[in-house]
């Protein structure tokens, strides 16, 4: 069962309109009945407004007065037609000290597996600057000869499905363009 927002406010509301059971309350708010039941009392809120459940679409008027008529069933909470915001997982954010030096060495890798990749790509994929990505491109970075390519997936910079996802663009850019030199023979 989803948690509501506001349980208390929401207890105090169906306590001053409805007819409702303090079990069937305290279920629905995931209260305990002896709280339910000094909140009815008035020794618990004192001043608390109660908010409308039916308002923020938490209930339906149907679904309370069915409870009211039955204080054996349950409320339940009204499902939404919004389709549920999706997790967005961006991989590790910070990466420790020990680890930094070898950022290099997965850009080198990045560009050596998709030399078609642009820098914003790399940037957003392993989370480093534009100025590290173009001087690794140019071999003009400081410390180049002695970067070794390794793969950014292995040393925890990324997370797999983002580098499948990049792999997948840059092999179709890839036989788009052997299908056109092929054409053009």
């Amino acid at each position: 069962m989803a948690k509501i927002l506001m349980s208390k406010a929401t207890a105090v509301w169906l306590l001053d309109n409805t007819s409702l059971t303090f079990k069937q309350i305290s279920d629905f708010c995931e209260l305990h009945v002896l709280e339910v039941e000094s909140m009815a009392n008035g020794e618990v809120v004192g001043k608390m407004p109660g908010i409308n459940p039916i308002n923020s679409k938490i209930l339906t008027l149907e679904e309370i007065k069915k409870c009211e008529t039955n204080p054996k069933s349950k409320l339940k909470v009204n499902k939404s037609s919004l389709p549920k915001p999706k997790k967005i997982t961006k991989g590790t954010k910070y990466t420790p000290i020990a680890k930094r030096q070898e950022r290099p060495g997965a850009i080198k890798w990045l560009l050596k597996e998709f030399p078609s990749i642009s820098d914003n790509e790399i940037c957003k994929l392993i989370r480093t600057t534009k100025n590290t990505v173009d001087s690794i491109r140019n071999k003009s970075h400081w410390n180049y000869e002695n970067i070794i390519a390794k793969d950014p997936l292995r040393l925890g910079f990324c997370n797999e499905k983002d580098l499948n996802k990049i792999s997948e663009i840059h092999k179709k850019n890839e036989e788009e363009e052997k299908t056109d030199e092929l054409d053009k023979i």
